[in-house]
């Protein structure tokens, strides 16, 4: 019997073959999963074998550096450097890329990197049609060195499988000097401690400003000879340390027959000596196949949580892609023992629970967080204590954290947003009273524009010369979800306070032009021509946008946002004119502004929330009108079928809750807004035994209008449902139509209320 640890579950498994036929039957989701989508355009997805929620991501690096290829892979690439232990899915700037394998026959020049020609380079060229790609599991054949490799995970350790060319002597290369994006200062350490390990470290910095990631691998057979290299040479014995750091390990030929080497390699954010620990807690055995089953049974298991039922192929295969791209991330950042590295950069150990990293919050917090706290409340304690102990350790909660690292990418305060979403739901496990803390002590804090949005109650362009709108609204919304805290807590003073601050957005609007737009430390607009179309990239009042996508961005107060155009036939007068309206962006306009429709910006998260505005107009059928445009355009089953980044989650949230029918706009607590529902049935695992079926009679392509809406066989006239509602579980009834409803939803009464 093989025992195997993925993310945090024990799995026995008494047979692989067996198994391997189970994950193939009709009960298998992860059959579904098309790991291409999203490598082509710019996706930025990972491809590789990992685990739901991994701290391993194992998967091959191209040469190829630059903006598609900050993941490591990009499908118009044909070159291989090695196989890499932790990559980023989706994200607009690279990192990690760490701890690279190759395995090759024959000589290559690592000494001067993997640049230059085919013959000497360390790396390879491939062919398409050998690749093997699915959740958890990656297979290719590099055919310069006539190398068949397959690559497989847990949670904290990747498994490698080589074969080799006959009578060519099976050699490893062990690469610290590649990484992904763009590294100043590193260093890499190898030893060689017997025959069958080697252990070393990484350090680098790159977006992650002091990343350290250790490792130690064990082999199948003996090293036979070795040769550790370094352009800076600190070299003693078996081991070696510089700033370009090699090792060539070398097996010995074989007289028959292709050769056979595996390779276990596991990470520890603390040691070589956690790494050793992780690897005798979660791999101890040596059966590639059992492992390889492992990941594909987790997968399935976290898959499973929604089970749609649709006749639609391509529907089901983007569906479940999505679904699977969400769960890439946020990444495990502990070791089996408890002990993390933390932001204080010291190690830590765990009473309890796990710890994570790679919160992408700008990105995530509009709709992958509130996903989760549908279909994974089980993961969020863990989650929202992550958060909490980096606020412990740095002084404020996450803005864009990696591997430890506060990034502060991006703008405004998302980190708060995402502890009082759970906050807001009653999710139990993690400190209220720290968490409250938390969120007033970052809200108060004067880096990144919000001294001068403390002091005016807006972000002046004269005082913070970039971005200084998108950073006024997004400071507003996280306002308004500490404020609701407060409410629920009683702390009157403080709702009374951050509520206030919460309306900034008022500021900004321009009656005449109706459009938000930079003002100054005197209320003065900018002056000169006002051009609602132009951006520049980290260089105007928006971030990765314009105006007539950031005039929308008031999620947490649409009623009161309605109210600044006069009324609600003005609102939907300008909101119909996004989707149609076109003009030049200019020469440098962020290139994270895609997916148009008009210039609704689906490739980027501003706009997400956008078109389910139209229900608190009371005017429900035209937000199901825009949500089946995107559903069916902005997604496919190609490889370029995002129409922008990934960005760790968010892109296929958007997608999988819509397609469910309904989508989270308030940025904390709900209620989820309806839509139009693309499957006839979907099935909701909340949990603790209790589901929610979702049913969309007389559904199709042109019956796209929801009619009326019952609730446990109880008529249900709202136009939204509660968090709370949702997590009840039972019978939600959606009777579907090809005319808009002249009463389902117009009602005042019944359509989504912004709460004060």
């Amino acid at each position: 019997m093989t025992k195997l640890f993925i993310g945090g579950s024990l799995l026995f498994l008494a047979s692989s073959c067996g198994l391997q036929q189970g994950t193939n039957n009709a009960d298998s989701f992860t059959q579904y999963v098309d790991p291409y989508i999203g490598t082509g355009g710019h996706g930025h997805v990972f491809v590789g074998a990992n685990v739901p929620y991994g701290a391993v991501q194992l998967g091959p690096s191209n040469i190829s550096t630059g903006w598609d290829w900050v993941s490591g892979y990009h499908i118009s690439d044909s070159t291989i450097m090695g196989f890499a232990h932790q990559h980023l899915s989706g994200t607009g700037i690279g990192d990690l890329g760490d701890v690279v394998f190759l395995p090759f026959t024959g000589d290559v020049r690592y000494d001067r990197g993997v640049h230059g020609d085919e013959k000497t380079g360390a790396y390879s060229l491939f062919r398409r049609e050998t690749e093997r790609v699915k959740p958890g599991y990656y297979a290719v054949h590099l055919d310069r060195f006539d190398v068949d490799v397959a690559l497989t995970s847990t949670a904290r350790v990747g498994f490698h499988k080589y074969n080799y060319a006959a009578k060519q002597e099976p050699k490893v290369l062990i690469n610290l000097d590649a990484g992904i994006g763009w590294e100043g200062e590193k260093e890499g350490h190898l030893i060689v401690e017997n025959d069958t390990v080697v252990s070393g470290y990484r350090y680098s910095m790159g977006w992650a400003k002091n990343q350290k990631i250790y490792f130690t691998a064990t082999f199948s057979k003996p090293i036979k000879s070795y040769q550790l290299a370094d352009s800076t040479v600190n070299k003693t014995g078996n081991s070696i340390t510089g700033t370009r750091t090699y090792g060539e390990l070398r097996f010995g030929e074989e007289d028959k027959g292709r050769s056979e080497v595996l390779v276990k390699v596991a990470l520890s954010p603390v040691s070589i000596e956690n790494a050793k620990l992780n690897m005798d807690s979660e791999l101890p055995d040596w059966n590639f196949e059992a492992t390889q089953l492992a990941a594909d049974e987790a997968w399935n298991a976290e898959l499973s949580k929604i089970a749609i039922k649709t006749d639609d192929t391509t529907a089901r295969k983007v569906f479940y892609t999505a679904l699977y791209h969400t769960m890439i991330a946020p990444s495990l950042f502990n070791d089996v023992n408890g002990a993390y590295m933390g932001s204080d950069f010291k190690p830590h150990k765990l009473a309890k629970g796990n710890n994570y990293t790679t919160f992408s919050l700008w990105d995530t917090y509009r709709a992958a967080h509130p996903l989760m706290s549908l279909i994974h409340q089980d993961r969020l304690p863990d989650m929202i204590n992550s958060m909490l102990r980096i606020y412990q350790e740095q002084g404020k909660l996450p803005v864009w954290h990696l591997v430890g690292n506060e990034t502060d990418c991006m703008v405004g305060n998302p980190g708060i947003i995402v502890v009082a979403d759970a906050y807001l739901k009653g999710v139990e496990g993690f400190d209220k009273d720290l968490a409250y803390e938390a969120m007033k002590v970052s809200a108060m804090k004067d880096d990144r524009g919000l001294n001068w949005y403390k002091q005016y109650g807006y972000v002046p362009y004269d005082k913070e010369k970039v971005e200084s709108v998108a950073k006024g609204l997004e400071f507003a919304i996280a306002d308004w979800c500490l404020a609701q805290v407060a409410k629920l807590r009683g702390a009157q003073e403080d709702y009374q306070y951050f509520i206030k601050r919460s309306n900034s957005f008022v500021h900004y609007f321009d009656k005449e032009l109706q459009f938000l737009r930079g003002i100054d430390a005197n209320g003065k607009f900018r002056p000169g021509p006002f051009d609602p179309f132009h951006s520049a990239h980290l260089a105007n009042d928006y971030t990765e946008g314009n105006a007539w996508q950031y005039t929308w961005l008031v999620p947490h107060n649409v009623q009161g946002f309605i109210d600044l155009f006069g009324s609600e036939a003005a609102f939907v007068q300008k909101l119909d004119s996004l989707f149609v309206v076109e003009g030049d962006l200019g020469e440098h306009a962020s290139p994270d502004i895609s997916g148009l429709i008009g210039q609704y910006a689906h490739g980027n998260e501003p706009s997400h929330h956008v078109i389910y505005m139209y229900s608190y107009a009371g005017q429900p059928w035209k937000a199901a009108d825009r949500v089946r445009q995107v559903l069916g355009t902005m997604y496919t089953d190609k490889v370029d079928g995002l129409s922008g980044n990934e960005d760790v989650g968010q892109m296929s949230a958007w997608y999988v809750l819509s397609s469910l029918g309904f989508y989270q706009v308030s940025p904390a607590g709900g209620p989820f807004v309806f839509g139009s529902p693309l499957f006839t049935e979907a099935t909701i695992r909340l949990g603790e035994g209790k589901s929610l079926v979702v049913l969309a009679h007389n559904n199709s392509a042109t019956n796209k209008y929801i009619q009326s809406v019952k609730l446990n066989g109880e008529p249900y006239n709202k136009s939204y449902i509660s968090y709370e509602d949702i997590c009840k579980g039972g019978k939600l009834e959606f009777e579907m139509g090809d005319k808009p409803s002249p009463t389902f939803g117009v009602e005042k009464a019944n359509r989504p209320q912004s709460v004060q």
